[in-house]
């Protein structure tokens, strides 16, 4: 055989093993934000129904209930992350039961003051038992004063204020009795510690809570996969704040392999995140933050800036036409947050 023939000869059976080896190889299913072909629609159940999945450690979320809930629970009890929408909260009270299994709920914690997320505070408050300061006399010092027949229900001050004031003040059975001012609240529960942290984004007075022990942060309307963050200016929400909100979080996140897995993040909406999905949705916010700027830089108007669609690399996956919170409502509260006029 000529040398020509023979390097060919080698050549092909050399490109043949390799697409057998490539045609053997198994691609792995991403588990982060960028599997694009998870369509938004499955990471929020439409039954009617709530849905309790577990997240990690003795940390599990319940889903469908408006804003997702987080729960916490063990031998002391069951402390509970946000109460969704009035509408569910027998259904909810019902999955928080199931979890506790006789077991009393003690805290009620409200990472904002928006009704999707605190909705249920009337209802599932009263079902719980606040942690006694001695026993087995409840009525007499300072316990005497206190509902001892409902959770405790700790929030930020701010979010007090806006559900006790305005023109539609909610029902005080809904007001948190447990608030704070300083940046981080600590509690001891069910041998973890549990840090509870200020963190304005889309209002001032957004709060994260952190399960040190089973790893676990629990965001509220911060981070929001099934759709872009609801900025409310008229309580200090803004765009910038929405990013720097973001790089806390992932702050607190810690990645495994792959900078997947590791820490769980639980969403406002939508499924159990981790930490390269908060990395993810960063990176969006902060590019049609710095699209939207560069276009007020140039004196584009409101009307230029939507015709733009600074959004339109990510609408597919969270932009909506109807709705509560609509791209142009995102575009237009980004808009005015940065600035415009």
């Amino acid at each position: 055989m000529e040398r020509s023939a023979w390097r060919s000869t080698l050549v092909t059976a050399g490109c043949d093993t390799l697409s057998a080896r490539a045609a053997a190889l198994t691609v792995p299913v991403s588990t982060s934000a960028n599997d694009v072909g998870r369509r938004i629609q499955e990471q929020s159940p439409r039954d009617g129904q709530v849905h309790v999945l577990p997240v990690q450690g003795n940390v599990h979320v319940i889903i469908g209930a408006g804003g997702n809930i987080t729960v916490q629970h063990g031998e002391q009890g069951v402390l509970v992350v946000d109460t969704g929408t009035a509408a569910m909260s027998d259904k909810v009270i019902a999955a928080i039961q199931s979890i506790a299994k006789g077991r009393p709920m003690r805290y009620v914690i409200n990472t904002t003051h928006r009704e999707e997320f605190t909705g249920g505070n009337e209802k599932v408050v009263p079902i719980g038992e606040i942690v006694p300061f001695r026993e087995p006399d409840y009525t007499a010092g300072p316990q005497g004063a206190i509902d001892t027949h409902r959770a405790s229900l700790v929030a930020l001050a701010s979010v007090l204020t806006r559900m006790s004031a305005g023109p539609t003040p909610r029902n005080e059975g809904a007001w948190p009795d447990n608030t704070f001012t300083v940046p981080w609240k600590r509690l001891y529960f069910n041998d973890e510690p549990v840090v509870i942290t200020h963190v304005p984004g889309t209002t001032d007075g957004n709060s994260v809570v952190l399960f040190r022990k089973s790893d676990v942060v629990s965001v509220g309307d911060l981070f929001d996969l099934t759709g872009y963050p609801m900025l409310d200016l008229k309580n200090g929400g803004g765009i910038n704040q929405e990013v720097e909100a973001l790089n806390k979080i992932i702050e607190f996140a810690v990645p495994s392999n792959n900078s997947e897995g590791g820490t769980k993040v639980v969403p406002g909406h939508g499924r159990i995140a981790d930490h390269a999905d908060v990395v993810y949705y960063r990176d969006m916010v902060t590019i049609v933050r710095d699209r939207i700027q560069d276009m007020i830089k140039k004196g584009q108007t409101l009307a230029q800036v939507k015709a733009a669609r600074p959004t339109r690399d990510y609408d597919a996956r969270y932009g909506k036409t109807t709705g509560p919170w609509t791209t142009e409502m995102f575009v237009e509260a980004a808009y005015r947050s940065l600035g415009g006029k």
